[in-house]
């Protein structure tokens, strides 16, 4: 029997008038149940809150502290990052979604 750590998954969300913003978001949601219990899943609504604290981390991951704060380079919007990496900086087709979420689960697979 295979354990697995959870894969964790993010998008980075402008708000709901932001369509390529929801459509991530819904592409993500709408296979979700097909991971359960392996994945886990955040919009990162970066004009609130947590969110914003986020952006930024996930921004310098991307650019650096310089690049952030001195160079103005900002994580793309919507972008979508497994386990803080940058995997998809538009609308991932389903397929790829899938194969990419798949990669990250055999990656942490444990053995007893």
């Amino acid at each position: 029997m295979t354990d697995y750590k959870k894969v964790r998954i993010e998008v980075i969300y402008k708000a709901h008038y932001c369509l390529p913003c929801v459509y991530m978001d819904e592409t993500v949601r709408g296979i979700l149940s097909k991971y359960k219990g392996r994945v886990e899943y955040r919009r990162i609504d970066y004009m609130k809150g947590e969110g914003k604290k986020r952006f930024l981390d996930l921004s310098c991951t991307l650019f650096g502290e310089d690049g952030v704060y001195k160079k103005l380079r900002l994580a793309p919007v919507p972008s979508l990052f497994i386990d803080g990496t940058l995997v998809f900086d538009a609308i991932p087709p389903r397929f790829d979604l899938e194969r990419a979420i798949e990669a990250a689960i055999n990656e942490k697979k444990v053995s007893p």
